[in-house]
């Protein structure tokens, strides 16, 4: 697309007072979106009051980001934050906000969404097909087709399996009530436990992480990534799990100390994992996960749905229209608790 196309312009308004007319600036927001253009496209189409420019790339987005009086993008772009100076609203595209933690105490002025209740569903199938996998061992079981070996073996239900979640926000209630259909018996973990939650056996507070994990077959991180949770899972917690119990997490890396986890596998204390998020990412070339029999490593993709564009949109356009019309904004978020 050429330079002067990058920039969605549509008509100024106007004041009038007697003869002189002054010119107030539209309404403006900056997409950084792989598929920025095709955001700006509908967008321009639902709201033609509003000028939207595409900055998919970072040269463009600090070109860009001092127009900006709304932001939409899935990470925010903390090193431009003293350049920002017309934002007031940021649309995270994503369900995470942990990129404006670092800023969290000078953005108070900053209104902050997310894009919660589009990856819940998808993000519960991951969970659920990684609970079947690690329950049958899979990977074993795909080993021995590849060797053409017929080997029997017995296999406890689902339904005789208890799986523990900690962190219950829109996608942990979704994998909850997934696990409860199944059959299992479900625990929970979270801030406040004064109202229960649909599909959990046994609520547990925040405090009593260390209640819950030895009770598990199976626990599954969905806590944001706050302060309060980098190093949720260290070897002092991952010590209370059982030998024979499995950890997901499609939480963010930061929730697990991942050379403890790692010695644990490898030493047989804990029986395997399905990580979809890592402390660094892409996972490195020589993390031992790599290649252990009893881990599934998945590229960070348990909430991209196929039509993510489509259903992100839903929320931003919805968003859009409150805050054109001040209307209170859906899906806000607290940055001094991080969601």
């Amino acid at each position: 697309m050429a330079e002067q196309e990058l920039v969605s312009r549509h008509p100024p308004t106007h004041s009038h007072e007697g003869n002189m007319s002054i010119e107030s600036p539209p309404f403006t927001i900056v997409i950084n979106h792989p598929k920025a253009e095709a955001y700006a496209r509908v967008l321009g189409e639902r709201f033609p009051q509003v000028r939207v420019i595409v900055a998919p790339d970072s040269d463009r987005l600090e070109r860009y980001i001092g127009e900006a009086h709304a932001l939409l993008a899935y990470h925010f772009p903390v090193e431009l934050f003293d350049r920002a100076t017309k934002l007031r609203w940021f649309q995270s595209l994503s369900a995470g906000v942990d990129s404006m933690l670092p800023i969290r105490d000078r953005a108070d002025d900053i209104i902050v969404t997310n894009a919660r209740g589009i990856h819940g569903s998808l993000i519960a199938d991951y969970v659920m097909g990684g609970v079947t996998m690690l329950n049958w061992d899979f990977r074993k079981l795909l080993s021995e087709q590849a060797d053409r070996k017929w080997n029997f073996r017995s296999v406890t239900p689902l339904a005789d399996k208890t799986l523990g979640v900690v962190g219950l926000g829109s996608i942990g209630t979704t994998i909850a009530r997934r696990a409860k259909s199944a059959g299992m018996t479900v625990l929970g973990a979270k801030r406040d436990i004064s109202v229960p939650v649909e599909g959990i056996d046994r609520l547990f507070g925040s405090d009593e992480l260390k209640g819950l994990l030895p009770l598990c077959d199976f626990v599954v991180l969905s806590v944001p990534a706050t302060p309060e949770t980098a190093g949720l899972i260290g070897a002092d917690e991952i010590a209370c799990m059982r030998r024979d119990a499995f950890l997901i997490n499609i939480a963010r890396g930061s929730v697990v100390v991942e050379s403890e986890l790692i010695g644990a596998l490898q030493a047989g204390t804990l029986a395997g994992a399905m990580l979809d998020v890592f402390e660094r990412e892409p996972l490195p070339q020589d993390s031992p996960l790599w290649g252990m029999a009893n881990v599934i490593v998945t590229p960070h993709i348990s909430g991209i749905v196929t039509d993510y564009v489509e259903r992100a949109f839903e929320i931003v356009a919805d968003n859009i229209e409150r805050y054109l019309k001040g209307l209170p904004l859906k899906n806000l978020i607290d940055l001094r608790r991080g969601y």
